[in-house]
């Protein structure tokens, strides 16, 4: 058996040796191949055996919404409330547990602002306390568009901020007959109250509203509303209008310069004049935004021009509007603001004595108030500011419409404008 075996062997060597190279080579090459595959183990064993589990849903979910968010969340406020009528400045800040001290901290830093004193019923205050109970940030919420913020600083007083959102503005055309007063069919058609005010201040030198119009004559208004988010804010300008009297027509359009002209570009109010005063006085303190503060060495801007005037000096209306607002305040004194149409509005500060009331028209040239030295104040002298789009500018730089009629080269442009507007308005 074993001659046998031994003699097999040798002549498996005998052939595999008579075999060429190149067919060793290739049978060497299928043997390692078929071992190789015989060695590895099976596809099942690769495959882990799947263990079904069931999820819980509900409380993955839950888990993945107590994961706190990358965005830094603003505190909710310690006291917040809608100013209703009836309510005072040192009332809300009772019952926001912040004390009078404090009280007139803020409306030491409100002076360059002075939104405190314009708070409406509708507005919305807000205040953040700190671990001390101190008054931390006071917000005023007047509209989407404006909001004004109050911060602390480590010393106890506060800078302020002006927010104001430009949004979206969308123009609004209303047309109607006049039945009854203008007064009723305006708001029969959409107008409210504040814009059928302007609309009559507007024509007040062409058109007595109580005398002059008869049932059936026709009206036509451009408004301008702002929009942000798509929620109105409650801000709107008049860019046009026009009153149709039997074959008589009387109209007014706004140009870029804020101003308002007849289609022929006639101004409906006199152009201002470049200082309140009957005649000029020293001017002690220029209007500077960054004006660095001698004693906090802040910057503290200086929004208006101070004029040396003495106490019961004359001051005048610099152009045609309706007074704002009069008040008196801890640091500003007695103080005045009248809003001349859409654009434009002035502030009068540190007054002895306001002669015009709240709602009053006012004429270029009428004395309003008489100076003084009320307020926070080392000397007798006028504060005047003068604002642009609810900015204040230097009134003695700006570009302050001047003239009652328009050149030549902006009746071109003015035309322009014109055309537009009556189409806007369905007129043809």
């Amino acid at each position: 058996m074993r001659a046998s075996k031994f003699s097999m062997l040798n002549m498996s060597r005998n052939r595999w040796a008579a075999l060429p190279s190149l067919h060793r080579k290739l049978l060497l090459g299928s043997f390692m191949v078929v071992g190789i595959a015989l060695m590895m183990p099976k596809h099942s064993e690769l495959l882990p055996q799947r263990i079904p589990v069931q999820l819980d849903i509900e409380s993955i979910l839950e888990k993945s919404a107590t994961i706190p968010s990358t965005e830094a969340l603003e505190p909710v406020a310690d006291f917040q409330k809608q100013i209703v009528k009836g309510d005072t400045l040192s009332g809300l800040f009772e019952q926001g547990g912040v004390d009078q001290q404090t009280m007139y901290r803020v409306l030491e830093a409100d002076l360059n602002v002075l939104a405190l004193d314009t708070l409406m019923p509708g507005n919305k205050i807000q205040f953040w306390l700190n671990d001390a109970g101190e008054l931390d940030k006071l917000s005023l919420y007047f509209n989407a568009a404006r909001q004004v913020i109050f911060s602390r600083f480590d010393d106890g007083s506060f800078n302020v901020e002006e927010i104001n959102i430009e949004g979206i503005w969308r123009d609004r055309a209303i047309s109607g007959q006049i039945h009854g007063s203008f007064y009723v069919s305006a708001q029969k058609m959409g107008l409210n109250a504040a814009e059928i005010q302007r609309v009559e201040s507007l024509l007040k030198e062409k058109l007595n509203f109580a005398r002059d119009l008869r049932a059936g004559d026709k009206f036509s208004v451009l408004m301008n509303d702002q929009f942000i988010d798509g929620e109105a804010t409650g801000n709107s300008h008049v860019l046009g209008v026009t009153i149709e009297r039997g074959s008589s027509s009387i109209n007014a359009y706004q140009f870029s310069d804020g101003n308002f002209y007849d289609e022929n570009g006639e101004s409906l109010a006199r152009a201002f004049q470049r200082i309140p005063l009957m005649k000029n006085y020293r001017i002690s303190s220029r209007f500077n935004r960054h004006r660095h503060h001698p004693v906090t060495g802040r910057t503290s801007p200086h929004n208006g021009t101070d004029f040396a005037t003495p106490i019961g000096t004359k001051i005048v209306a610099p152009g045609d509007g309706i007074v704002s607002l009069v008040t008196d305040h801890r640091y500003a004194g007695k103080y005045v603001v009248i809003e001349h149409g859409n654009k434009y509005r002035t502030r009068y500060l540190h007054l002895s004595k306001s002669l015009v009331h709240k709602g009053q028209r006012v004429s270029r040239g009428q004395v309003i108030a008489l100076s003084g030295n009320t307020g926070r104040i080392t000397g007798p002298h006028l504060h005047y500011e003068f604002h642009i789009n609810g900015r204040p500018v230097d009134p003695m730089k700006a570009k302050i419409p001047m003239a009652s009629k328009l050149s030549s080269k902006q009746m071109n442009e003015f035309s322009q404008i014109v055309k537009v507007r009556k189409m806007m308005m369905g007129i043809a």
